[in-house]
């Protein structure tokens, strides 16, 4: 066994350890379990939000586009900052509301505010066909970075079991406590191995950043820039766009908002995030020195380009380190994941079609929910193969329609009716699944527009088609029941 392999098993066991002796204390009811009693400060729901931000996706997928995109993998660190921005006003009312109500769930939000149990199932059911592909992404990256830090000594499916395994025990036993523990490990580490990584490689292999971006355009000329058509700057625009949108649209970091102990947590936080954003830009600068000290990385191999040049670079020491950070990134995000998708199956589908069913019942079936859940992710990502990767780039245009409703939500003279809102979603959703299934893109649609309009993010239309609908039949439906309390007042008149 190598230093590595030590080092990374060490960090996995301290943290089984704090995930479960987080429970101390507390009774796990399902307010606990889920989000916490509402009781986490600033510091806490800080890092449980950058918990489940910054993924394997973060950690593997923002240096492998810089290796292989190059400019258009800015918008990683753009869209965030924008999201935050949103939060500021948005976070504040969702909590007041759902500390009002008592809600525990994404879709308790939309129940309560619509009064329809039937909306909650729809939106229970368009988050947990998001989550889970989201989880095959946390498992897969998790694989990789295990197998490659540890040097070919634990397999990517040995890795995979033993990630599933030791995030099922603590969420069962701990659940949003021990996430928020644990988180405190990753992003001590996080921080630290991006920010050495991101300036020590530019400088040990280039001298700095200024002569690695020199040679990057000597070697590849035009490639730190977005290009005139595909991934132009209307792409890059319109889906900063639309994943800012959809940022706290994930039902696990939607939930999360809940734990807050007030409001203001999350106004000091949009403050703060998105100078933690800037960690991201070591992640890219990492990829962008990749590139030409570890050449000829294709395709879904360029996710490899941070560890590759990790391993040529460091001593088997710094390398455990390294894993150990890219393990907690798909652990505490992972947990977050099998939480919200067993809370959303437990309340918000069994619970809705049986209302009779007590909150202990409930509670339990969520705990026993998640190794189903994991184990059904664990399945997909050894079998899915293209099919989980078609569902991954539908997961984040799928949440995104969940935003208009909650937008129109929020007014206290709601005009969108639960009838809209339905509709809405279900469109939304029906054309996010046809433009992916199909691989369409606004250029095929209507291949007459001008370039510009060509590359604007497909997902655009599926919104714009989502709110259209959406106001048409609120339109309709209140205008149907205006029309029939009329007509029942006149009746009344004429008894």
């Amino acid at each position: 066994m190598n230093a590595a392999l030590i080092i990374i098993f060490s960090v996995l066991l301290f943290c089984m350890y704090l995930g479960i002796r987080a429970k101390k204390g507390k009774d796990m009811n399902l307010e606990q379990w889920t989000v916490g009693g509402r009781g986490f400060g600033t510091i806490f729901v800080f890092l449980l939000m950058a918990g489940e931000i910054y993924t394997t996706f973060t950690f593997l997928g923002g240096s492998g586009w810089a290796y292989g995109k190059g400019g258009p993998a800015f918008y990683i660190i753009a869209y965030g900052c924008l999201a935050y921005i949103i939060s500021y006003w948005l976070l504040p009312a969702v909590w007041t509301y759902s500390k009002e109500h008592k809600l525990m769930s994404q879709s308790d939000f939309f129940i309560k505010k619509y009064d329809s149990p039937l909306l909650g199932i729809i939106v229970s059911l368009v988050g947990i066909a998001a989550l889970i592909p989201y989880l095959v992404l946390q498992l897969k990256g998790l694989g990789l970075i295990v197998s490659e830090t540890s040097y070919g000594q634990i397999t990517p499916a040995a890795a995979i079991w033993i990630g599933a395994v030791s995030t099922t025990v603590y969420v069962m036993v701990s659940g949003i406590h021990g996430s928020a523990w644990i988180s405190v490990v990753k992003d001590i580490l996080i921080l630290v191995v991006a920010l050495f990584l991101g300036l020590y490689l530019p400088f040990h292999y280039y001298g700095g950043f200024q002569d690695m971006f020199q040679q990057l355009d000597a070697a590849k000329p035009g490639f730190l820039t977005l290009p005139e058509s595909g991934q132009s700057v209307s792409w890059f625009s319109s889906t900063v766009l639309l994943t800012a949108l959809g940022f706290y649209m994930w039902p696990h970091t939607f939930a999360a908002s809940y734990s807050a102990e007030n409001p203001k947590v999350f106004r000091k936080n949009a403050m703060i995030m998105p100078l933690y954003q800037l960690v991201l830009l070591f992640v890219l600068f990492v990829g962008f020195a990749a590139i030409l000290q570890v050449p000829g990385l294709k395709g879904a191999d360029a996710d490899l380009s941070l560890l590759r040049l990790s391993l040529q670079t460091f001593d088997p020491w710094i390398v455990g380190v390294i894993g150990a950070a890219g393990l907690l990134t798909a652990l505490v995000p992972g947990s977050m994941i099998l939480m919200a998708a067993s809370t959303l199956f437990a309340k918000n589908v069994y619970q809705a079609l049986a209302p009779n069913t007590s909150e202990q019942h409930v509670t339990t079936l969520a705990k026993y929910t998640v190794p189903v859940i994991a184990l059904i992710s664990v399945y997909f990502t050894f079998k899915g193969g293209n099919t989980i990767v078609t569902l991954l780039l539908m997961g984040y245009s799928l949440v995104t329609q969940l935003f208009p409703a909650l937008l129109f939500s929020l007014p206290k003279h709601r005009f969108v009716t639960k009838q809209g809102a339905f509709a809405g979603i279900i469109t939304g959703v029906g054309a996010v699944a046809y433009i992916t299934l199909t691989e369409t893109t606004i250029g095929t649609l209507l291949p007459f527009l001008p370039q510009m309009m060509k590359d604007l993010n497909v997902g655009i239309i599926a919104l714009l088609l989502n709110v259209t609908v959406m106001m048409a039949v609120s339109m309709w439906t209140r205008k149907t029941k205006a029309g029939s309390a009329g007509h029942a007042s006149y009746n009344k008149k004429a008894i």
